[in-house]
């Protein structure tokens, strides 16, 4: 099959970790209605013989999809294809079995061949419309959807699942405008009630939508997803430990392989926050589930390693960098073991983002590095290693691999494992040396290097960034300062506004996106780094730079501690799940007049 069209369309943007996202769309392609529907439409009798093995192969492939068993309905349905190319109900059928088992990629594909031969189907384009959005391709699904609204106007599943799609792409009004008319007619529709409170949660209006969570569960105690985002809101709020007794009571409800992994995943971050370690360490191994859209596959020739069967000493270990920039940093914090435990007579390969290579290399002598690449093949991120792919050229052969996150489970198993302070990266010395020349140049003060949010700021990740860089104002007023802009991506409008209101915030004239080498370097010769924890302050942390850093109030790196504990250096200003931005503003302020005045230790 074919790599499809919506497939080339998808926008790329920069890795970031995997997160539990809210669930609240519906709709089942293999509901018994959806499967009457497809019944009927072989009902009509046919004198082609061919057309009759058609229709035979199908209805043996709804009867296997009746019974769950989606494997053997998708060999009934390739079957009718193998008689009939052109069939859109066998495309239809087959993309309904491969969604069910869990294979999205390939179900869109089947969906798309499905519509192109049924344009006018509109059940098709719901369901398409869906695993659209499942894997992100949030216009598309859109268009999809509306398709569907225009032929069965005030349908509820389609309103609530377009309300989805409208707040993945932060329209929340938008969002709310779709369902408030419905909820006005259905009040007692848990489903609606629901997506309302994931929309509201999405804005960071946490406590109110616990609110919309709980009546839907009163409406419906058994509603899974509705639980599970009940979960996700009460972890933020401070009940971690609620939460997760929710995230385990939702699992067996799950409908798809793609909802239990994301529960899974909430499940993992949960443990790991609550220092269930190693436990949440091997839980977090779903990250890696097939089932979820960026899940990563890494292509090279060599067996995974298990490191609590195998021993790894005197061998060739490939430790392959995952997820963005931020978390290959973070699970770094065990290189030096996995180093140590290779030994001399060994040799550890370390693959990373690439233009993180030399920061890597020279933080650690020992290993060889290099950078590792992305491909989308049939619709999955595959990760490969051109400096191994060499290696083997020349006859070196790795005996084993390991993704860096897998480091965590065996050399940190629990909270007390972890180090202290350690250097995971290494600027440049004389790119240090000449970035401090270039900021003292700037005059007097306290050099503060700034970051304010991430590249990636759709759906939920939005709610975790200040909304509207005003509310910096009291940090980038502070008396005896000067603001060194490492902010990367467009932020026109933030320093003009920043400009208009008298503050000067200095830009240094590299790419903050790709320079990261300089960015590393200047990091360091600032006094102090500011910001999230994105990948522009976990490289300052990493490299040893001053770091005071915002976090979430269930941000699981904290691990019952108050401390980052892959980070233990750095200062952390924690802000509350309701209305936090302001409030944890005003205290980096008050530690910034207090640093000016030479006291960098007032709590």
């Amino acid at each position: 099959m074919t790599t499809t069209t919506l497939l080339d369309a998808a926008p790329q943007e920069e890795a970031h970790a995997p997160r539990a996202v809210a669930q609240a769309m519906v709709g089942n392609a293999a509901s018994p209605a959806a499967i009457r529907r497809l019944s009927h439409a072989l009902s009509a009798p046919s004198s082609a013989k061919a057309q009759r093995g058609v229709i035979e192969k199908l209805r043996a492939a709804l009867a296997a999809i009746r019974s769950g068993n989606f494997i053997l309905g998708a060999r009934q349905a390739q079957a009718a294809l193998k008689i009939d190319p052109s069939s859109g109900v066998a495309w239809h059928v087959l993309a309904i079995c491969y969604e069910k088992s869990g294979d999205v990629v390939a179900a869109l594909d089947a969906y798309q061949s499905a519509l192109q031969r049924l344009p006018q189907d509109t059940d098709i384009a719901h369901d398409l419309g869906r695993l659209a959005h499942q894997l992100g391709y949030l216009p598309i699904a859109e268009k999809l959807l509306l398709r569907y609204l225009a032929a069965h106007p005030g349908h509820v599943e389609a309103t609530n699942n377009l309300a989805c799609v409208l707040r993945d792409q932060n329209r929340y009004p938008d969002a709310i405008d779709q369902l408030t008319p419905l909820l006005e007619v259905e009040p007692a529709n848990a489903v609606l009630w629901n997506t309302l409170g994931s929309v509201l949660n999405d804005q960071g209006q946490v406590g109110q939508a616990l609110i919309f969570f709980e009546e839907a569960l009163r409406l419906d105690p058994a509603f899974a997803k509705a639980r599970y985002n009940r979960a996700n809101a009460r972890s933020p709020l401070g009940d971690t430990s609620g939460a997760l007794e929710d995230v385990e009571a939702a699992l067996p409800g799950a409908e798809t392989a793609y909802e239990q992994a994301m529960m899974r995943m909430a499940r993992a971050l949960m443990m790991m926050g609550l220092a269930k370690i190693p436990e949440g360490f091997d839980a977090y191994e779903v990250r890696l589930d097939p089932a979820l859209p960026d899940a990563m596959r890494v292509a090279v020739d060599a067996p995974r390693w298990d490191p609590k069967t195998e021993a790894i000493a005197g061998k060739r270990l490939l430790v392959v960098g995952e997820q963005g920039i931020a978390d290959e940093l973070v699970f770094a914090n065990a290189l030096a073991d996995v180093l140590d435990a290779v030994g001399t007579d060994g040799q550890v390969y370390l693959a990373v983002e690439p233009r993180m290579v030399g920061l890597f290399q020279r933080a650690h002598p020992r290993a060889i590095v290099g950078g590792h690449r992305a491909v989308r093949l049939e619709g999955r991120l595959t990760r490969y290693m051109p400096f191994i792919e060499d290696l083997s050229e020349a006859g070196v052969r790795i005996d084993a691999w390991t993704p860096i996150a897998s480091l965590m489970a065996p050399y940190r198993p629990s909270v007390a494992s972890f180090p202290p302070a350690r250097q995971i990266i290494m600027p440049d010395p004389d790119r240090v040396a000449r970035w401090a020349a270039e900021l003292q140049a700037l005059g007097l003060g306290l050099k503060i290097g700034l970051h304010w949010k991430s590249l990636v700021m759709t759906g939920a990740r939005a709610a975790f960034f200040a909304t509207g860089f005003q509310l910096w104002q009291p940090i980038l007023t502070t008396p005896g300062c000067i603001m060194i802009n490492l902010q990367c991506g467009d932020v026109s409008d933030d320093l003009a506004a920043a400009k208009a209101a008298g503050v000067r915030i200095w830009t240094p004239p590299i790419n903050l996106k790709d320079d990261l080498e300089d960015v590393a370097a200047l990091s360091v010769a600032c006094d102090l780094v500011i910001g999230p924890g994105i990948a522009g302050t976990n490289i300052a942390a990493s490299a040893g730079a001053r770091t005071w850093m915002v976090v979430a109030p269930d941000d699981w790196h904290l691990m019952q501690t108050d401390r980052y504990v892959f980070y233990p250096d750095v200062r952390i200003f924690k802000r509350a799940a309701v209305d936090g931005w302001p409030h944890v503003i005003q205290d980096i302020r008050s530690a910034l007049d207090a640093a000016v005045a030479g006291d960098w230790n007032t709590p």
